[in-house]
């Protein structure tokens, strides 16, 4: 079990659990780690999102980053997958995003990536939190010419929207309408620096809110957590698609032109259906997580295409996509990993794509949507003491009650149950025909397991 890491890095609230003495720990293990097998001094880069909170964490970084003997590029506010995109673009040795991604202004956290512009897998994570607590971080400081040097770069932000540029801008021209209008809620994150600058430059009409941060209203009542806005605003001003991001920007969900949402699961649907119109979704594969909804998998079963199921969290998706040479996956939640341009989940190109297909196709959303029927479905924690989260399975009336859901279901609803990596919490989770009905046997199950695991 690791101490600091969590399913996405580590994050806790600033400044009083994320300290600026465990950031300054985590920086100088991570450096080591990241760079021990090069032979040069290692540069670093660090991006961060729009809370308050980032450049006291980033300050902590770097000075963990310098006194390990690392240089440091600090790229300013800029959404995750720019962070990406720009390792592996200069060849830096590791980099750094500071972001608490979807959670709520307090909270902060740690992402590291390699030189790929990948996240890092848990083994190196787990590699990092030995070195924080093995006694090693004395000895790893750099003295007289060897202390890091900072610099900053946030001139490369250019580089980022070119990439956008570079990749939709001719396709775009050739389809783009006018009575076509986006309305795009950056979440008052990481995108709202950048995500303006790429629809002007590619021509692509559009009104943007939830652009002015402040530091404190990250994924306030705004962005992919919170549709509500949005889907109020695309209705009110006519609009052909609403796009929401989260607050480091590498995750995208959509509302179509009624005002009805469209999670990570359509999007891939649609995605995965116009690249193999077009010979390009290698191996006729889409890779999605356990949490994906049975509508997917129907889906892909109809239009005959292969679905890999990985563990919840878009490493784990990535991670299959490399071992088996699967270009596109993704989350429900909206990480939708294009791998054919960037190697992580990038929600402004996930964006794009969905644009280009509509113009393409000249089809509105709901249409373009329609290839997929996504299922009802429900989630319901239950509660439970913490060391037995893991022991649902091993007690039999639970498991005879899941087994005679799956019975009655056979092939029409799915049940998944899941422990919380972090609460003492047990996921309840199942999709079926009828809201009413898998709603009621959620909580049953849900309840008998609180009983079970008190």
């Amino acid at each position: 079990m690791r101490k600091y890491f969590g399913t996405d890095g580590i994050r806790r609230i600033a400044n009083s659990e994320l300290t600026p003495e465990l950031v300054y720990r985590v920086a100088k293990a991570g450096a080591y780690v990241l760079s021990k097998h090069t032979d040069h001094t290692p540069t670093i880069f660090i991006g961060r999102d729009t809370r308050i909170s980032g450049t006291l964490i980033e300050a902590a970084m770097t000075a963990g980053f310098l006194s390990y003997g690392a240089n440091v590029k600090s790229l300013g506010v800029i959404p995750t997958p720019g962070v990406a995109y720009l390792t592996k673009r200069y060849k830096a040795d590791a980099s750094v995003v500071i972001s608490a991604s979807h959670n709520t202004f307090e909270f902060n956290g740690i992402k590291y990536f390699s030189n790929k512009g990948m996240k890092i897998p848990d083994s190196l994570e787990e590699e990092i939190e030995e070195v924080m607590d093995s006694g090693k971080l004395e000895e790893l400081t750099a003295t007289n010419e060897k202390i890091g040097v900072a610099e900053n770069r946030e001139d490369l932000l250019e580089e980022y929207v070119y990439f956008f540029r570079k990749n939709f801008e001719e396709e775009i021209e050739k389809v783009n309408r006018e009575d076509f209008v986006v309305a795009i809620d950056t979440a008052n994150g990481a995108t709202s620096v950048v995500a303006d600058q790429v629809f002007t430059k590619l021509g692509i009409k559009h009104y943007i809110i939830n652009n002015q941060p402040n530091g404190i209203n990250i994924n306030d009542k705004c962005g992919s957590t919170h549709l509500e806005g949005l889907q109020k605003f695309v209705v009110d001003n006519k609009c052909s698609l609403g796009i929401a991001y989260d607050g480091d920007g590498d995750r995208c969900l959509a509302v179509n032109e009624k005002g009805e949402v469209v999670d990570g699961d359509c999007i891939m649907a649609v995605i995965s259906n116009y690249l193999k119109e077009k010979g390009k979704l290698n191996k006729n594969t889409l890779v999605a997580t356990v949490m994906s909804n049975l509508g997917l998998r129907k889906y892909a079963e109809k239009n005959e295409l292969n679905f890999e199921a990985t563990k919840v969290g878009d490493r784990y998706v990535l991670e299959n996509m490399l071992n088996n040479g699967y270009n596109l996956g993704g989350e429900q939640s909206g990480h939708i990993i294009l791998l054919d341009y960037n190697p992580t989940g990038d929600g402004i190109l996930t964006s794009l794509m969905l644009v280009k297909i509509l113009l393409e196709k000249n089809l509105s959303v709901s249409k373009v949507c329609s290839i997929i029927n996504i299922y009802p479905q429900v989630l319901v924690n239950a509660k439970v003491s913490s060391e037995k989260k893991y022991d649902f399975d091993k007690d039999p009336e639970i498991k005879k009650e899941i087994e005679k859901l799956e019975e009655e279901f056979s092939g029409n609803g799915r049940i998944l149950i899941r422990p919380s990596g972090t609460e003492p919490l047990v996921r309840v989770m199942i999709e079926g025909e009828d809201q009413g009905y898998i709603k009621a046997k959620a909580e049953a199950l849900a309840k008998l397991i609180e009983q079970k695991l008190k």
